[in-house]
Order: structure tokens, then C-alpha cells, then sequence
């Protein structure tokens, strides 16, 4: 009996690509000894990707689509592919083709070799242009300075798990899931492969610098504390360095000497209080993750499938 390979693709506003990236799936899986499945969510797109992805559905027995009753996010769709996904073992990439299929046999080589988890680092991509390649590489440089986990610089969503990894994961019901922190924390045996990026086909990406620094932001206090020690010690610092002005305002007091005007005390009122407010939302950041999470709402809701109860 040959195993089943599940795909979990998660897709918003990519029309275009869909034809694209399942005729190239097909292509590879056709030299393949295993049957496959794939798992497309619709992320509440704003296009003709649901139609797309139903009209595909309707004619391929192993085609499934969940579809998102508005857009949750890159991460929880791939999260609910692989709460969906019943495979000997799930392979999540990327609808725009930039996560390129014919990397999927090496991948698997490495599953039955005996690794549990094989996740793809992404090679330099010269084609992006300066201000992306400098945005991504801080963002991996800010996650591993602050967080207790160790990413590779590249580390991306296109990776193999087994199924005793994804069952791990149907445990986890985080309101804003970090994927690529959780897939190192949970360890396993772990196999990493280089790839160049494909050309993307249509459309641009989704990923702005904004959108990487929240991502980023996210990482980091999803998986520690240090924010909150830094903080403190960046306190002990300055109240330390405050002290250092004490024989300055004796001095002064003594000698009769006039101390700074408004000036430098304006300077000093505001640079304190921008950073007390910076401490403030870090605080902050971290009980608001508390106030979502203990409501217990659903991470996402599926607004229609074709995925037969099991």
C-alpha cells in the first residue's frame, strides 16, 4: 500500500497561481511511488480564488479545500491545513510558486531516511531587491538576539512533517501560532535543505516590511521573556547613570552655579517618558496575549469544505 503525502497550501488573492501550482504538484507526483492529497485554504481572498480552487476540487478526487470565513492569517491557515490533513505525512508550501515543488522529492528521500521533520532554509535571493533582503535578514537577526529558539537566516514555511509531529501540533491551540519557532522548539529529528527561491508567478507578495517586524515582534514573545529582562535592566541602567548626576547638582548647589535651562529638561522628560511607554507596550503586548488566549474563541472558522467528516 503506498503512503499518503498530504500538501496543505495556504492561498490568498493567488488566482492565478492555483492552475499553476497543482499541474506542477501533478507533474512531480507522477514519477513518484506515493499518492498524494492536496489541502487548499482560501484565507478569505477578495478574488476568484475560491471558485478557482472549487472549480479544480470538483473535478480531482484528491483535491480539498477549506474555506476561511475571513482572512485569519498566513499562519493559522496553515495550521487548520494540517488540522485537516491525514497523511503519513504533511508537506506545507506556498501557492505562488517561490516554494518549488520539484524540491519535494529530496524532501521526502530525507522522511524515509528517518527524519520527522524536514524544513527548507532559503538561499540569498538576488532577484529581491536591496531594502527586502536587508528587512528579512533583520528580522531573523531581531528573533535569535531576543527569543530562546534559533532560526537560520532563510528559514521558511516549505517543510515536511511526519505524522506524529502534525498530531503534536492538533494539540496546540494557540490564537497566533509562530510555525517556523514551534517546529524548532518541538525537536525531533531535523534535516534542513537549501533551496533557491522560484520566480514568483503572478502577483506580488504579501510580505511587506511592516508585516515582517510584526512577524518578528510576534516570534520573539511568543518564545520568551527576555523583552521584559531587558527592560528591567535597561531600568537598573539608568537609575544607576541618574545617580552619576548627584555630585553634579551638589557641585552646583554649592558653588552657586545656575543648572541647564527648560532645554535639557524637556530633552530628559521626553526621553524618559518614551521610554517608559516603550516598557509599557512591551508589558503590554504580553498580557494582551494572555487576554486573547484565555477567551478561548476559535483560531479560525471554516466557512465551507469538501473534506468528508472522519
Amino acid at each position: 500500500m503506498k503512503k499518503l503525502v498530504s500538501i496543505v497550501i495556504p492561498a490568498y488573492n493567488e488566482a492565478d497561481n492555483i492552475f499553476v501550482i497543482l499541474e506542477s504538484i501533478k507533474k512531480v507526483f507522477s514519477t513518484l511511488n506515493y499518492d498524494y492529497e492536496i489541502i487548499l485554504i482560501d484565507d478569505g481572498s477578495a478574488d476568484n480564488t475560491l471558485q478557482n480552487i472549487r472549480n479544480f476540487a470538483s473535478s480531482s478526487e484528491n483535491i480539498f479545500f477549506l474555506e476561511f470565513s475571513k482572512n485569519f492569517g498566513h499562519q493559522l491557515a496553515v495550521k487548520a491545513g494540517m488540522d485537516n490533513a491525514f497523511g503519513d505525512c504533511v508537506i506545507s508550501m506556498d501557492c505562488d510558486m517561490q516554494h518549488p515543488p520539484d524540491l519535494i522529492p529530496d524532501m521526502l528521500n530525507k522522511w524515509e531516511e528517518g527524519f520527522e521533520v524536514v524544513y527548507t532554509v532559503r538561499e540569498d535571493d538576488k532577484n529581491l531587491s536591496k531594502g527586502k533582503r536587508k528587512s528579512s535578514g533583520l528580522f531573523y537577526k531581531i528573533l535569535n538576539w531576543l527569543s530562546d529558539i534559533e532560526l537560520e537566516p532563510g528559514a521558511a514555511d516549505f517543510r515536511l512533517l511526519d505524522k506524529k509531529v502534525v498530531n503534536v501540533f492538533r494539540s496546540f491551540n494557540e490564537n497566533e501560532p509562530f510555525l517556523r519557532g514551534l517546529v524548532k522548539w518541538l525537536g525531533f529529528k531535523q534535516y534542513a535543505i537549501k533551496y533557491n527561491p522560484g520566480a514568483r508567478f503572478s502577483g506580488e507578495s504579501k510580505y511587506t516590511f511592516k508585516k515582517m517586524f510584526r512577524l518578528a515582534l510576534h516570534g520573539v514573545t511568543s518564545f520568551s521573556i527576555k523583552p521584559l529582562y531587558s527592560a528591567v535592566y535597561l531600568g537598573f541602567i539608568l537609575s544607576f547613570a541618574s545617580i552619576l548626576y548627584v555630585p553634579y547638582i551638589i557641585y552646583a548647589f554649592v558653588n552657586n552655579v545656575e543648572v541647564s535651562g527648560w532645554a535639557s529638561v524637556i530633552m530628559t522628560i521626553v526621553f524618559f517618558g518614551g521610554l517608559q511607554l516603550i516598557i509599557l507596550g512591551i508589558i503590554g503586548i504580553y498580557v494582551g496575549k494572555m487576554f486573547m488566549q484565555v477567551k478561548n474563541r476559535p483560531n479560525y472558522i471554516i466557512r465551507s469544505t469538501n473534506i468528508p467528516v472522519k
